[in-house]
């Protein structure tokens, strides 16, 4: 991601980012049920590095879950700016990440951690300072309900598609997944829903009434472009 992106998509909403993608004909891009529940809903971007879990196998403890891959492992491979994005399959009793591993997330570089499940150990996670959008918390730890088993390949995360790199985007409305190839043009086309909406608040403010002003008619289009490009 290189900088002018990031910073064009830290000055707009998810609901910015979720009507610029509606215009590309995207409409599953927002992990259901992952609100904030830790940073406050600080909005947040960076790349996807996805981690999932299966359903937790009674035989798979001990030796033989020792063999399988771990989240430790894969918190150092996550490179600094990535958006973790953990594919829980829904699961919420049980956290697949607390204190300890959001806590070296944020040492390596994390901007935040989104997940269709549940965190765990919720005050040291707020006290780790990395913004966690979830559905919720629970105190048992993954292995009561679920097993890791990689990182770095396509998940679906709260019903959405998401592949290492897309850009995730979070605020207070939750989180949006937007794909890797078309980043730049979605966020300028928020850039610009952001611009107009901005423009008929102020005009509603004014005590304009909405018909033929949100949507704009034609007469209300060619007024917004004349008075921004006026800088009005």
């Amino acid at each position: 991601m290189t900088p002018e992106l990031k910073e064009t998509l830290s000055k707009v909403s998810t609901a910015s980012v979720a009507s610029a993608l509606l215009k590309l004909g995207l409409r599953n891009i927002w992990i259901r049920g992952a609100m904030p529940i830790a940073g406050g809903g600080a909005h947040s971007v960076g790349e996807a590095f996805t981690m999932r879990f299966l359903p937790m196998r009674e035989d798979l403890v001990g030796p033989a879950l020792a063999k399988l891959p771990n989240t430790r492992a894969a918190i150092e491979a996550m490179e600094a700016g990535s958006f973790v994005v953990v594919d829980a399959m829904g699961v919420t009793d049980a956290g697949v990440a607390g204190d300890v591993l959001c806590a070296r997330m944020t040492l390596r570089g994390g901007v935040g951690l989104v997940t269709d499940g549940a965190i765990r150990d919720i005050v040291g996670v707020e006290t780790s300072g990395l913004p966690v959008w979830s559905r919720g918390t629970a105190s048992p730890a993954p292995g009561n309900s679920l097993t890791f088993i990689d990182w770095g390949l396509p998940v679906a995360c709260g019903g959405v598609t998401v592949f290492p790199g897309d850009v995730i985007v979070a605020d207070r409305d939750g989180a949006v997944v937007i794909p890797q190839t078309i980043a730049e043009q979605v966020a300028a086309e928020a850039a610009e829903i952001e611009r107009f909406d901005a423009w008929v608040v102020e005009k509603v403010a004014a005590g304009e009434p909405l018909p033929g002003l949100y949507p704009p008619n034609a007469d209300n289009q060619a007024r917004y472009k004349r008075e921004t490009a006026a800088g009005a």
